[in-house]
């Protein structure tokens, strides 16, 4: 479970950025799942994907997710880290899982890798896992917690994936891909894990 909980350069909960919003949202919050899901909310509808914004930044950390106002998925799970970070400021166990899909609506343009979050919920001794893509047309993901309401619905006979996986940090791949970046055109997966 420690490694849930620890800083990492994506996951970077001690930036002073992060530290602030970790203030503001705990005192909004009843208790951590109230905190939970207000962490959520807000990277979910305050921190628009970058693809769907059209913007060229490119979000490598959680603390640039704040700052920059947009990431993608990766990152707001850094959207996925950002997520991450305000969680474990917090002392609550989250990590990243991952889904292999297909660019279109076929195979036709290859695939991507889509990051979520998994968050341990102490009082209920279980993990979760929540989509903080963002929505928008045909993408409706919510904090449940009894099922999963996720970005995206893997269609297996296009051969995606979804890997029901936990990890403690972003993929080494995905963190060079962002670092080589220059703009969020240039960003790119053709691997499975």
């Amino acid at each position: 479970m420690e490694d849930y909980l620890i800083e990492t350069p994506s996951i970077d909960y001690m930036n002073p950025l992060i530290r602030d919003k970790v203030r503001t949202l705990m005192d909004q919050s009843e208790d951590d799942l109230d905190y939970i899901k207000r962490s959520y909310i807000f990277v979910r509808n305050d921190i628009p994907h970058s693809w769907d914004i059209k913007t060229e930044v490119v979000s490598r950390t959680a603390s640039d997710v704040l700052k920059n106002k947009t990431g993608i998925c990766w990152t707001k799970s850094c959207l996925s880290c950002l997520l991450a970070a305000l969680l474990r400021a917090n002392g609550i166990p989250s990590g990243i899982s991952y889904q292999l899909l297909t660019r279109a609506d076929d195979d036709s343009e290859g695939y991507m890798i889509h990051a979520l979050n998994t968050v341990y919920l102490k009082d209920f001794n279980k993990w979760i896992r929540l989509d903080a893509r963002g929505n928008k047309e045909n993408i409706n993901a919510y904090f449940c917690l009894d099922e999963e309401h996720l970005a995206y619905t893997v269609r297996s006979e296009l051969g995606e994936i979804d890997y029901h996986d936990n990890h403690a940090d972003l993929d080494d791949r995905l963190v060079n891909i962002l670092m080589e970046s220059e703009s969020i055109q240039e960003i790119t997966t053709d691997f499975e894990f």
